[in-house]
């Protein structure tokens, strides 16, 4: 579940923009563009007036909720359009999340997404991208000098997008973030889909990797383990999903691991002595928030964070 909007993103706070407002600090503060449920104007009419405004040239990074009012099901299509033709004058955009959208408004696996490719074109010196939902969501070959982070956030990450990501050219990316999900919504991404990343020349800026919300915890910890861009990452974030044991006892055993700055594996399932063997590496171990499997009839479950 997912509760809270963004206050914060690339660094700056986050300020909801409406009709009534103008841009003020266009250039220390992000602003915030969404629907409310009964909106009777669609989201295209908001982005239009802040189009409008004399200072939106120079905003540095956009942060956009929810689009589809009382329709759940609208797609994120019209949006990326409406963004891809305002490029002119979001000459200053270094940032862009496209689905601020929390639970109360629609479930992470129920925000149509759609292909946001055309955006990564559009704004050449776009450094950190987010997106949440992955319904629909298409990333295909990006080819892109500046960008620094990319962050996919799903209940469920179709293998055709890691395909896309995979297969890009990204020079200065530092920061990849991918939370695959369930394959109950849709997650069907194998370690054989991440290998070319995992050996370690595809991105050769990287030093965060996030294999986060991921029902297949232990056997991405086993394959991490072994995986040669272990060597020259600071961060391995495996938080969110069902790590056990398991997983946490290959980590534990793979010298590479005692390389990173930090292990972050909060929201898991690891017992209290296997987190001691990973915080005797000497690096920094993010353990917090242990779960309890759930036992039904002597069958246990191993639940990640966020799903539907």
């Amino acid at each position: 579940m997912i509760a809270a909007h963004a206050t914060e993103f690339a660094g700056l706070p986050v300020r909801d923009f409406s009709r009534k407002r103008r841009i003020v600090d266009p250039t220390g503060t992000i602003y915030r563009l969404s629907t409310d449920y009964d909106a009777e104007d669609p989201f295209t009419d908001l982005l239009s007036r802040f189009l409008e405004d004399p200072n939106a040239g120079r905003v540095p990074g956009l942060v956009i909720g929810a689009w589809q009012g009382d329709e759940s099901d609208a797609s994120s299509e019209p949006i990326v359009e409406a963004l891809v033709a305002a490029r002119e004058t979001l000459g200053s955009l270094r940032a862009l999340f496209l689905g601020d959208i929390i639970s109360e408004e629609n479930e992470i696996s129920w925000i149509q997404q759609s292909d946001v490719t055309p955006l990564f074109e559009a704004y050449p010196n776009l450094e950190i991208f987010r997106v949440r939902g992955g319904s629909n969501l298409a990333i295909g070959t990006i080819r892109h000098e500046n960008l620094r982070s990319l962050i996919v956030e799903t209940g469920g990450l179709d293998a055709e997008v890691v395909r896309g990501i995979r297969s890009s050219d990204l020079p200065r990316l530092e920061h990849l973030e991918l939370w695959l999900g369930s394959d109950g919504y849709g997650g069907n991404v194998t370690v054989a889909d991440l290998e070319p990343i995992l050996q370690g020349d595809q991105f050769p800026a990287l030093v965060y990797l996030g294999i986060r919300n991921c029902e297949k915890a232990d056997e991405f910890a086993r394959a991490l383990a072994k995986a040669p861009i272990l060597e020259r990452l600071e961060v391995l974030d495996m938080s969110m999903g069902n790590l056990s044991d398991e997983g946490a006892l290959a980590l534990a055993e793979s010298p590479a691991v005692a390389g990173l700055d930090l292990l972050d594996i909060h929201f898991h399932y690891v017992s209290e002595e296997a987190v001691g063997k990973l915080e005797t590496l000497g690096i920094k171990v993010n353990a917090d928030d242990r779960q309890e499997p759930d036992d039904y009839g002597g069958e246990t479950s191993r639940y990640i964070a966020v799903s539907e």
